[in-house]
């Protein structure tokens, strides 16, 4: 299938405009609390600010096209797509604060921290990692089957360790860790740090979707592949676009990683050879996602558009 920039943007709104949908279906607001819950308003305020406040919904995205590509049925998938989000938006509430990277901005507005002070923020960052676990596993209500039972045990298992000591947390550590002595940080140090950091949950997000309807293990293995190279080459990006974007266009100040002594993919090797491996890193990961036994022509191509994205 060919896509023209029209006919994918459009076709991108409408995933991402569910995404939002299925966001504001699981995530508490405060309307809903009653009686001595009312307490909780200005956590629950907060949350629905960091969420709600923007974002490519990617995760989530990459949750339900997976399930779709092998046929999965969306109700079951849903949970998992707020549960993931929500995992993400609190890495970066806490990512952001003073203790961490210290930013005042993302996607164009005030961090959490700053609009709510960093004790709220902390809670808000706590409240959403403990309140995806309760999504996730409101898809136990809706499994059909025994099936779909064991599906959703085996999701819950990919979702929780990919967003801890052994996935995202993990590499936040190593984060922390390499910014205290940057010149020890060496390549394998760094990769893990991108792997576990950014990789593991867009692993999370293709192997989900897949595992939920019930694709072959296989195809599930190739999927986690396809996400690691996914994951390492979108924080490369990352780390280019912090070199040569465009502030106004990413939605935050750029030059911060060089402003900060970080030790980053350009850092270390150089522009050229950061732009040689993002594109090397995706021609492997389209091999592998043309060698699965299903397709899904709009999430190849989101691939691709992901990989050379300018913000």
């Amino acid at each position: 299938m060919h896509f023209d920039e029209t006919l994918f943007k459009q076709m991108l709104l409408e995933k991402t405009d569910y995404c939002e949908k299925v966001l504001h279906a699981y995530l508490p607001t405060v309307d809903s609390l009653t009686g001595s819950d009312k307490c909780a308003g200005v956590v629950v305020d907060a949350m629905q600010y960091s969420v709600m406040a923007g974002g490519k919904r990617l995760r989530p995205l990459f949750i339900c096209e997976t399930n779709r590509m092998y046929g999965g049925r969306p109700e079951l998938a849903e949970p998992f797509m707020a549960a993931l989000e929500m995992i993400h938006n609190y890495s970066l509430v806490h990512d952001d604060m003073p203790a961490m990277d210290n930013d005042e901005y993302r996607r164009g507005v005030k961090t959490t921290w700053v609009k709510y002070g960093e004790g709220m923020a902390v809670l808000a960052g706590d409240a959403l990692l403990n309140y995806a676990y309760e999504a996730a596993l409101k898809a136990f209500d809706m499994c059909q089957n025994a099936q779909e039972t064991a599906a959703v045990i085996r999701a819950l298992k990919v979702l929780s360790r990919n967003a801890g000591i052994y996935g995202m947390v993990g590499g936040q550590c190593a984060d922390l860790e390499a910014e205290k002595k940057p010149r020890e940080t060496d390549g394998e140090v760094l990769t893990y740090i991108h792997k576990h950091k950014t990789a593991c949950m867009i692993e999370s997000g293709f192997q989900i979707g897949a595992i939920l309807a019930g694709a072959p293990d296989d195809d599930v293995a190739k999927l986690g592949k396809i996400a690691e190279n996914i994951g390492i080459a979108f924080q490369i990006q990352d780390d280019i676009l912090d070199v040569i974007g465009d502030s106004e266009e990413l939605g935050k100040l750029t030059g911060s990683d060089e402003k900060d002594g970080k030790v980053t993919y350009v850092t270390m090797y150089g522009l050229a050879k950061a732009a040689g491996d993002v594109r090397a890193m995706t021609d492997e990961a389209l091999t592998l996602y043309d060698s699965l036994s299903s397709s899904n022509a709009f999430l190849r191509e989101l691939i691709v558009r992901l990989i050379t994205r300018t913000k």
